[in-house]
C-alpha cells in the first residue's frame, strides 16, 4: 500500500511484539489468534462489502447507536474491522479510536476515512482481551462488534467484557454483537443442506456447545454461536445493567436482498420497521446477530 496519506495519523502498532509472543507458534501449531488475524487479513474486502449485502444490519445497528450514545462520546471500537462504524460514527461528530487484529483491516479503514474526509482519534492493533494501553474510564462508549465471535471459550468472552467496563467512564455504555446458535444452521439450508445428514454429529456438536467443528464455507474460524438466552446473564456477571437485546436483521433476515436495493423513503420505511421491531423476544433465536446494549454498573 502507498505511503501515509497527507494529514492523517499513522496507525499504532505498540501491542505487536507482545501479540506476537501472545499468539505465535507453540509445539509447531499456529495459535487461534494467529488463525483468525490471518483469516481477516484474507478478508478484507469481503467484510468490506458484508454491511452492503446485510444492509439492514447495518442500518438497525447504525439507529441504536444514534439512540444509545451521549453527543460528542469517546468511544473505542474494538474489531472493527474496515472501519464502516467507526468512520460512521467519527463523521457524526465523536471521537473515535478503532482497534482491530488484522493490519490489513485498520489499512482499510485509514483510508475509509480519508475518502470521507474524517479523522479517527488512532488506529490501533490489539486484542479485544488485552486493552491494556487505555486507562481506566478512557470511553464513553465500547463497540465490541464482533470479537466475541471468536472468542469460544466462556471465561475469554467474560475477560472481554470486564476489559470493556474497565476502560469505560461511570454510566458507559456496550455495545456488543453476538452471533446466534441457529446461524450454521441458516447458512447450511442456503448452501448445501444435505451436509445435515451427512455431518450430523457436527451439528449435534453445534446445538449442544455453540462450537461448530471444522467450519467450511462461510463459518468463522474458532467461532462461538450463543442462545439469546445467556446473553443478559454474559452481561450482568460482567459488570453491565441491560438496557436492550435486539435481533439485528430485524424481521427480513434471510429475506433482505429486495429490501438492501432500495433508496429514499422507501429504504428508511423498512430500516425503521426493523429496527422497532428489533427487541421483540420472538426474533432474538431466529436472527444471525443479536446485538446486546449494557449499561456500566458501578457497584459490583
Amino acid at each position: 500500500m502507498a505511503g501515509r496519506r497527507r494529514g492523517f495519523q499513522p496507525i499504532c502498532y505498540p501491542q505487536k511484539r507482545k501479540l506476537n509472543e501472545r499468539c505465535g507458534v507453540e509445539d509447531g501449531t499456529t495459535s487461534a489468534l494467529v488463525e483468525v488475524a490471518a483469516y481477516y487479513d484474507r478478508q478484507v474486502e469481503r467484510e468490506w462489502c458484508r454491511l452492503t449485502r446485510h444492509r439492514v444490519e447495518y442500518g438497525v445497528t447504525l439507529r441504536a447507536l444514534r439512540d444509545t450514545l451521549p453527543p460528542q462520546a469517546r468511544v473505542l471500537d474494538v474489531g472493527g474491522g474496515p472501519g464502516r462504524y467507526a468512520v460512521a460514527l467519527a463523521a457524526a461528530g465523536h471521537r473515535v479510536t478503532l482497534l482491530d487484529l488484522s493490519p490489513r483491516m485498520l489499512e482499510r479503514a485509514r483510508d475509509h476515512a480519508d475518502d470521507r474526509k474524517v479523522r479517527l482519534a488512532e488506529l490501533v492493533e490489539g486484542t479485544a482481551t488485552d486493552l491494556s494501553r487505555f486507562d481506566n474510564g478512557s470511553f464513553d462508549a465500547v463497540l465490541l462488534l464482533g470479537p466475541l465471535y471468536h472468542l469460544p471459550m466462556a471465561e475469554d468472552r467474560f475477560h472481554a467484557l470486564r476489559e470493556c467496563r474497565r476502560v469505560l467512564s461511570p454510566n458507559g455504555v456496550v455495545l456488543t454483537a453476538f452471533l446466534t446458535r441457529y446461524a450454521p444452521l441458516r447458512y447450511l439450508a442456503r448452501s448445501d443442506p444435505r451436509l445435515l445428514l451427512r455431518d450430523a454429529e457436527r451439528f449435534e456438536t453445534l446445538l449442544a456447545s455453540g462450537i461448530l467443528p471444522e467450519p467450511f464455507g462461510e463459518d468463522l474460524p474458532h467461532a462461538y454461536y450463543a442462545r439469546h438466552e445467556e446473553i443478559p446473564t454474559l452481561l450482568q456477571a460482567s459488570g453491565f445493567d441491560v438496557l436492550r437485546l435486539l435481533a439485528a436483521e430485524g424481521i427480513v433476515d434471510g429475506v433482505e436482498e429486495r429490501v438492501s436495493a432500495l433508496q429514499g423513503p422507501a429504504w428508511d420505511a423498512w430500516a425503521d420497521l426493523n429496527y422497532d421491531l428489533a427487541d421483540d423476544p420472538g426474533l432474538l433465536a431466529a436472527s444471525a446477530h443479536v446485538l446486546a446494549i449494557g449499561r456500566r454498573r458501578d457497584s459490583e
